[in-house]
């Protein structure tokens, strides 16, 4: 398969420098030529949730889950009352990461109350074949499915290559189910390149932002990974070049990658590229993006990257990088989150005596999630590309599908999927589903143990802000009503 690459002079005649300039520049920054730009290309947005159209209906409980079974629903409303209980999620999650789990029957006791509640409810089975399983069931039910292999983070490189065998059989299994239910295989360079060396080049990247003369011989051609308000704090001095020995782990990283997107290919089916935490965050952008470059052809995207809106970064960074796909004719794909790992970055940037990346309110986020994705909408409806609006947020779902009906891309449906995570906001799910959207759950695979980390985020979350509304807490407590009188009457 050809590569094509971006051209160094298409890079630098991009409107605005991607560089950091010295401090005491008299240029106009590029944080302000983008947001200018971007009022500029960026259509108002949609009305008001109260003046929305009446297509995308959020209330009607009985047709919402009415592919829902009463054991499933009883199960989801007692896991997701339990997790808007903040003791009890305490208590969970001292139980989950405890040594006590060590301990023969104490760990088998907990691992056994934690698969029949949690597990059960945000996970889809323990191997790829029985998620297969949970996949026909959702699409069944008129949605898709994102197959996770529930692996997080390698240290070495033979976790790395075991890793790679179960990205590659999820890839299988995808193949063996019915067409259109499997959206997206999901992969997480965590789990095929080691995360000491993602730090590394994490930060040689940012080095060179810093410094734009400084020399990486072992990179490819890619995207704008940076804006000039991207945080750069994480690399205080210059870091050493790489050593021979690490130059032999990313090609094999490298090689992994390549592997996977060449399987996805060849089944056509789009890799959808999970985001971190921004100490390594750089390095999975240079990964996502030097390889879409290589296998997104025409106006199909196969690799997909990941953008956090929590990021006070995202919109510009977002910017950025389709303007630079534009210029060489690749078709990009992005997945737009809000975030996962607010507690940990403000920490880490408080430890560096930074202001914290993230937001300084959940408005602000909000604000920069729907920007973000009437930005996309727009573009890609008259473009090459394609976008994966991952949100529980009602409001946010709402201004989207307004959006997307407005500028004619909701019959389009290659061009928008709608995702949320399995067991959350099931209520969003079916009631974009039902106004005529694809929509996808995300649904990680693997042993209890495995998917531990998934599970203790999706706690944390549940009980937080996505919990707030308790939107569909109280629809399914009402569904349940209204079935039970029906039984009886």
């Amino acid at each position: 398969m050809a590569t094509r690459v971006v051209p160094q002079k298409i890079i630098k005649n991009l409107r605005f420098k991607t560089t950091t300039k010295p401090l005491n520049s008299s240029h106009p920054s590029a944080t302000a030529a983008v947001a200018s730009l971007l009022e500029r290309e960026q259509p108002s947005p949609p009305q008001p949730s109260h003046q929305q159209p009446s297509y995308l209906d959020l209330n009607d409980g009985e047709r919402l889950f009415s592919a829902v079974p009463t054991s499933t629903l009883i199960r989801s409303s007692a896991v997701l009352h339990a997790t808007a209980i903040g003791p009890v999620v305490d208590v969970g999650i001292w139980a989950m990461q405890s040594k006590l789990l060590q301990t023969g029957i104490l760990k088998d006791a907990v691992m056994a109350v934690t698969k029949r509640t949690f597990y059960e409810h945000f996970c889809a089975g323990e191997d790829a074949i029985t998620a297969g399983k949970s996949i026909r069931s959702v699409n069944e039910a008129g949605l898709r499915g994102m197959l996770v292999f529930g692996v997080e983070d390698a240290h070495e490189n033979d976790g790395c290559d075991r890793n790679l065998k179960g990205f590659l059989h999820t890839v299988d299994v995808s193949k063996s189910l019915p067409p259109s239910s499997v959206s997206f295989v999901i992969v997480k360079i965590t789990a095929i390149c080691p995360m000491a060396l993602l730090e590394r080049i994490s930060d040689l990247l940012r080095w060179q932002q810093k410094d734009p003369s400084f020399n990486l011989p072992w990179k490819q051609d890619s995207l704008p990974i940076f804006s000039e308000s991207s945080p750069l704090y994480h690399t205080t001095k210059k870091p050493e070049p790489l050593t021979p020995q690490e130059e032999s782990d990313f090609q094999l990283a490298n090689q992994r990658l390549q592997q996977l997107c060449k399987k996805c290919v060849e089944a056509n089916m789009p890799l959808l590229v999970d985001a971190e935490h921004t100490t390594v965050q750089p390095a999975i952008d240079y990964f996502t993006y030097s390889s879409a470059i290589m296998h997104n052809k025409d106006d199909n995207p196969i690799v997909f990257g990941t953008i956090q809106t929590y990021l006070k970064d995202a919109k510009e960074r977002l910017f950025l990088a389709t303007q630079a796909a534009e210029k060489i004719g690749i078709p990009m794909g992005f997945k737009l989150v809000r975030g996962a790992y607010m507690s940990t970055e403000s920490t880490l940037a408080e430890s560096f005596g930074s202001k914290s990346p993230i937001h300084d309110t959940i408005k602000d986020t909000h604000n920069c999630f729907n920007d973000c994705s009437s930005y996309l909408l727009e573009k890609f409806a008259n473009g090459k590309g394609s976008v994966v609006l991952a949100t529980h947020n009602i409001e946010s779902g709402k201004l989207a599908a307004a959006k997307a009906y407005e500028i004619g891309i909701g019959k389009v449906n290659h061009k928008l999927e709608f995702a949320q995570l399995c067991g959350m906001s099931d209520a969003l799910s079916f009631g974009l589903s039902n106004a005529g959207f694809r929509v996808s759950k995300y649904m990680p695979f693997g042993p209890v143990e495995m998917v531990m980390p998934y599970l203790l985020r999706r706690a944390e979350e549940n009980r937080g802000l996505l919990a707030a509304s308790g939107f569909d807490r109280q629809l399914i407590r009402r569904e349940l009503g209204r079935r039970l009188k029906a039984a009886i009457f």
